[in-house]
């Protein structure tokens, strides 16, 4: 199983369905979200006030500076990689959703600003640069460190937390957004057609469509 199929596997059976669902909304509900919310952002009629109030609270700063940003980019990407099927974890925007979802919820601020100084702390010890800084596979070579719980030294016991916390938020995001929810093929409520019940089975129990029925209810295709 590839890295992508495992992470599938992961993200399947962890990110709940009703976010799946939120992230599908139609291009129609989407817009009558913006038009009844004119400043934009994710509020609209099916948000109360102090909701709304909050959304505009988390998106009126910024929490990451640009040198966090552009590290958890290169993570998000080693994680969750472009491939042949979709784009890559920054194509769905999952740094974005990480900015917020450390103001929506404080308490992972100081475990994704602590790691990510960890992170580079830790990669200037092994080769004098920032981790952003570092070749593709410098980068893998500290990544394989700390990716594998089990395997991990025990003196790098913050850096496994803390990537362990990224890839969790990376998943999230990546399989909440359009991109991800094609990726694993989610279809959704769509309409389809139903061709009636198969002829084997009506003569199982002695059944038949009447012609009436043959002709107004039933259509094969």
């Amino acid at each position: 199983m590839d890295r992508r199929q495992s992470l599938k596997a992961l993200a399947v059976g962890t990110v709940s369905a009703s976010l799946i669902l939120d992230a599908c909304k139609s291009t129609d509900k989407k817009a009558n979200i913006a038009e009844s919310n004119p400043g934009g952002g994710a509020v609209g009629l099916d948000r109360q006030p102090e909701e709304v109030d909050h959304y505009k609270k988390v998106t009126s700063y910024t929490f990451f500076n640009e040198h966090e940003m552009a590290t958890i980019s290169i993570l998000a990407d080693i994680i969750v990689p472009k491939d042949e099927l979709s784009g890559s974890a920054t194509d769905a925007k999952v740094p974005e959703f990480i900015e917020f979802i450390v103001k929506d919820m404080p308490d992972h601020q100081i475990p994704m600003r602590g790691g990510l100084k960890w992170l580079d702390i830790f990669s200037s010890k092994k080769f004098e640069k920032a981790f952003k800084d570092l070749s593709a596979k410098q980068q893998i070579e500290i990544v394989d460190e700390i990716a594998y719980p089990k395997k991990a030294k025990p003196e790098l016991a913050q850096g496994v937390s803390f990537f362990s916390l990224m890839r969790n938020l990376t998943l999230t995001g990546f399989y909440t957004s359009e991109i991800g929810v094609k990726d694993i093929g989610y279809m959704g409520n769509t309409p389809n057609q139903w061709n009636g019940v198969p002829d084997d089975v009506l003569k199982q129990y002695g059944l038949a469509y009447s012609e009436k029925e043959m002709k107004e209810c039933v259509k094969f295709s």
